[in-house]
């Protein structure tokens, strides 16, 4: 590789080069070892592979890593060796960099500081130390590989307590753009002793401009060292006519559970879907009291075939306490549950979270095991972390049984066994009078609507367009009406869809929710939003664009978010305008 001279030979000194070459190649040697004094030692190494790379060249360990208790070990005086790093050795007291080690009581320190256990060892008659604690001594960046099995150690020579600053680096694929039109931003930040990114921070930086201008960008970055770069910039023209407004504009680029501003889609008319026959069953809402206050009963009721159960409830005990759903044979003979789908989020005070949590569960969900129950013998479907007071719980759950189940929802503290005898022995708690508890049939709503002129709107959950279940509750014969139809699963076939972006407009306040969407062969669980929480109906989140004529929807209302909701649907294309096709998304 050649060496670059920072600075320019005068005339006089080439004719020095041409009479005295022994002097200009001495100058280059020392040139060129200081250059190597300030620069960076990499080690790539895997866990019992002679075979290693030092600065990119191979190299061959007499003593390659190993694995001791959990901990990737290097070899101390191997590894120093080749990153270059003095060892300090009277009997068995060791120093390097910031650490110290006494090999015969394998402790180990760090600026005086006490290290975990199991950060030496003798393998061979030869010290390790773990390749963590030998990074922090030197100061210097590691990484492993996804397997674990492979370390890169990149340490600085000469100079570690004075690194380089990291350099913040981006470019944009055009310095010109039109109003709305699309900026594909790459960044090449580095670091040059080789320490990792870690943190980034831009200003003025927009996906597109909307506004014509002169607009400046700056990125500054930080790596694991906590060095901060310096901030670099870039300027953007922005004249011309507009390719996009940011509506449309959000509609073409937008990912998924991203939102935008749309002022006018309450004027949005709605659609009138119509139900489809489907296979159905019964719902089992849990959710009063909402926040027991002693151990008790919560529901019960008897299914069989298949059922939906959701339980929703915070810890008022004065103590822990978990929740337990428990079935219960009330057949003769041997009765088989299964677990279809399972959904829960527990503990948590963040209400917002135990819907979210659940539902992305519930969608991931490939279903559970089977078990077979003897006459009266119970058996628990579901059993909660513990419940500090103030936390709670959120449970979605498909079962399916090959005959009569008792199905019971209990609030017990923590420390009471929940066998037969204690159970039977429990209150039934009465309902909070604020929140629905109850069975109700049709816990699957199957709709399908044709698209036509849009843009337009689906509402979900208001009770008027989207009427509420009614059910009774089966500890009282209280005629119920589910709000909300919380657990309720939306099955929703969507026609006429191609070219059609759809997104989610809260209409009743907080939202925090997910589904499940289906475009051909794709299929996809979406977050929404995709960090914090819908609150504003002009501030609808992004699902989908779709690529074929048909997308089904797979929908089911949030615990602890509220209702009703309304699906948006949009043409993408804006006329006479052609689309920007810029794919790249580095």
């Amino acid at each position: 590789m050649p060496v670059h001279l920072p600075f320019r030979f005068p005339l006089s000194f080439l004719h020095v080069r041409a009479a005295a070459p022994t002097l200009l190649t001495a100058l280059l040697l020392a040139l060129g070892n200081a250059l190597a004094l300030v620069g960076s030692v990499q080690l790539v190494a895997a866990v019992d592979q002679s075979a290693a790379y030092l600065n990119g060249s191979a190299t061959s360990l007499q003593m390659p890593p190993r694995i001791v208790k959990g901990r990737t070990m290097l070899a101390l005086r191997e590894s120093a060796a080749l990153l270059e790093v003095p060892v300090d050795a009277q009997g068995s007291h060791v120093r390097f960099g910031r650490a110290a080690i006494d090999t015969r009581s394998g402790q180990a320190w760090l600026n005086g500081t006490p290290q975990a256990a199991d950060s030496v060892a003798t393998l061979n008659a030869q010290t390790y130390v773990s390749a963590r604690l030998l990074a922090d001594a030197l100061g210097a960046n590691i990484s492993f590989s996804e397997d674990g099995r492979t370390l890169t150690l990149t340490a600085l020579r000469g100079r570690n307590d004075n690194p380089l600053a990291p350099q913040a680096r981006f470019s944009t694929d055009k310095n010109v753009y039109a109003p709305g039109e699309r900026v594909v931003y790459t960044e090449y930040a580095f670091d040059p002793d080789g320490a990792d990114i870690t943190a980034r921070k831009w200003t003025g930086r927009q996906e597109a401009f909307f506004q014509a201008g002169t607009y400046t960008v700056s990125l500054q970055v930080q790596n694991s060292r906590g060095v901060q770069s310096a901030p670099f910039s870039r300027t953007i023209q922005v004249v011309g006519a507009p390719q996009d407004n940011p509506l449309s504009f959000a509609l073409k680029y937008g990912e998924p559970g991203d939102t935008f501003a749309d002022s006018g889609i309450l004027s949005y008319p709605a659609l009138a879907p119509y139900g489809v026959p489907s296979q159905n069953f019964p719902l089992l809402f849990s959710d009063s009291p909402e926040a027991p206050t002693q151990s008790g009963l919560l529901y019960q009721d008897t299914v069989v075939g298949r059922a939906r159960l959701l339980a929703y409830h915070l810890n008022a005990l004065r103590g822990p306490a978990r929740l337990y759903v428990m079935a219960r044979n009330l057949e003769a003979t041997p009765v088989d549950v299964r677990s279809l789908r399972l959904g829960e989020t527990a503990p948590t005070r963040i209400e917002g979270t135990l819907g979210q949590v659940t539902l992305m569960e519930y969608f991931a969900s490939t279903g559970g095991g089977q078990l077979t129950l003897q006459n009266g013998q119970y058996t628990a479907l579901y059993v909660s972390p513990v419940l500090h007071p103030g936390s709670g719980v959120n449970l979605l759950q498909d079962i399916d049984t090959s005959g009569r189940v008792e199905v019971s929802f209990l609030m017990i503290e923590d420390g009471l066994p929940p066998t037969a005898e204690a159970i039977q022995q429990l209150p039934t708690l009465p309902s909070d009078g604020k929140h629905q508890r109850g069975t109700f049939p049709g816990a699957v709503r199957k709709l399908r609507v044709t698209l036509d002129a849009l843009p337009a709107r689906l509402v979900i959950g208001d009770g008027n367009f989207d009427p509420v279940l009614v059910g009774v509750d089966a500890l009282t014969g209280t005629p119920q009406r589910l709000a909300g139809n919380y657990g309720v699963l939306y099955d929703l076939e969507v026609l006429g869809t191609t070219g059609v972006a759809v997104a989610l407009s809260p209409r009743g306040g907080l939202y925090r929710g997910a589904m499940q969407l289906v475009d051909g062969a794709l299929q996809q669980a979406i977050k929404l939003p995709r960090s914090g929480v819908l609150t504003k109906p002009d501030q609808p989140a992004l699902l989908w664009r779709a690529t074929t004529d048909k997308i089904d929807i797979n929908f089911i209302p949030s615990s602890g978010s509220n209702l009703p909701i309304s699906f948006v649907f949009y043409r993408t294309g804006v006329p006479g305008v052609i689309e920007a096709r810029k794919t790249y998304r580095p």
